[in-house]
């Protein structure tokens, strides 16, 4: 099961604390800064534009469809810490209807990001969200295919962990406990040529040598892929390891073979694997993929550090609201989707030249490109023209 979470490039509006203040005033500073380059490069400014015109006009929200699952994933967040127990799923078609009508006409919810358990067990419940919401993702483990008619929007987030033999060693686990093979193969039998589908692909230091046979194969599909980190949950730090230096040069090296199919930018690649970027280190202190209405948050929402705006994390009992986008434990997280929002709800930390400012485009437009419902409005991910000119500006960046 994989989370995303969607950002918003306006300035923050939750909190009451002057840092809050600040965050707004560094925001114009950094729009204002942009003026003169801008008005120079017509070409940027049109990219520009189109993801602001874009961006603001989502407002996301997340959505645990059901606490069930077909496999039980090793270090899937959600089955570890038993969320599956806290809660008891709704499963009327009217109470859901009811509900996604509302989170659409009075919260203003645009985008639905539907996770579980596994959401293709239950595609009627994903109709409501089709019928209310203007954009819907859905995260599937890929063994069961959502069908195509009535859903040809929906864009779909294929987990898969390791690669190679690893994902089914990980992931391949029915739910009394029984191993079986070929979990990855049905996915892409399921999801071949499909534009709708990307996979997550959560990289890990034991699956170094999978790494470019698994994209290849994706190529080879006709889906695109994005990395993910594979956190092992109940360690002491869930993102430490050994290689990481080799994981990171690996994960450039495939990103510059397959630049079509590997949507994920360097600069994101590098800070989603050492938890780093150019001016800190990814926490719960700077996470922007909290939910706004969760009590745990307040004094967060007033450290004058982004969030995004109106999020929640609702669970299947349809008046939960979770912690944040994943489970809550954010010692060593490094969940794809947030650090993808954080880096883009800081545009201001790249407006300190034109190499970090079309850093932050590219980041934000390698973004947008996972979501089939987002390349319609053409956002697209850098391909083979800009790989190159984007690790030097990772390096630039430091």
């Amino acid at each position: 099961m994989q989370s995303s979470v969607i950002f918003r490039i306006a300035p923050p509006t939750s909190g009451r604390a002057s840092g809050v203040v600040g965050r707004r005033d560094r925001t114009r500073q950094a729009l204002t800064s942009l003026k003169p380059l801008l008005q120079e490069d017509p070409v940027l400014e049109r990219r520009f534009r189109k993801l602001v015109g874009f961006a603001n006009g989502v407002r996301t929200s997340e959505y645990h469809l059901t606490n069930a699952c077909n496999i039980r994933c090793e270090g899937c967040w959600f089955f570890e810490h038993g969320h599956d127990r806290e809660t008891n799923e709704v499963t009327d078609l009217g109470a859901w209807e009811s509900f996604v009508r509302a989170e659409r006409e009075e919260r203003r919810v645009t985008t639905a990001l539907i996770i579980g358990g596994e959401p293709t067990l239950f595609p009627e419940r994903i109709r409501s969200f089709v019928r209310h919401m203007k954009y819907v993702t859905v995260s599937s483990n890929g063994l069961q295919a959502l069908p195509s008619e009535g859903f040809e929007n929906v864009a779909i987030g294929l987990t898969l962990f390791g690669g190679g033999p690893l994902d089914d060693q990980l992931r391949a686990i029915k739910v009394n406990g029984r191993r079986f093979d070929g979990l990855f193969e049905r996915a892409l039998e399921n999801y071949c040529d499909d534009p709708r589908a990307a996979f997550v692909y959560a990289l890990t230091e034991e699956g170094l040598p999978y790494i470019e046979e698994t994209v290849r194969r994706i190529h080879e599909n006709g889906n695109s892929v994005t990395f993910n980190f594979y956190s092992r949950y109940g360690s002491a730090d869930p993102a430490a390891g050994g290689h990481q230096a080799e994981l990171l040069a690996e994960a450039l090296r495939v990103k510059a073979k397959y630049p079509d199919t590997v949507l994920s930018h360097p600069y994101y690649i590098r800070t989603l694997i050492t938890g780093r970027s150019h001016w800190d280190h990814f926490g719960y202190e700077n996470c922007p993929s909290i939910s706004e209405r969760h009590p745990a948050h307040a004094a967060r929402l007033e450290n004058g550090n982004p969030t995004l705006r109106s999020f929640n994390a609702w669970a299947a009992d349809l008046k939960t609201v979770k912690f944040c986008c994943t489970g809550g434990h954010c010692n060593g997280c490094r969940d794809s989707q947030a650090i993808f929002s954080w880096l883009l709800v800081s545009m201001d930390r790249f407006c300190s030249s034109r190499d970090q400012f079309v850093t932050w485009i590219e980041v934000a437009e390698s973004y947008w490109s996972q979501f089939c419902w987002a390349r319609d409005h053409g956002l697209a991910a850098v391909g083979n023209s800009g790989v190159a000119d984007s690790e030097e500006a990772v390096a630039a960046l430091g």
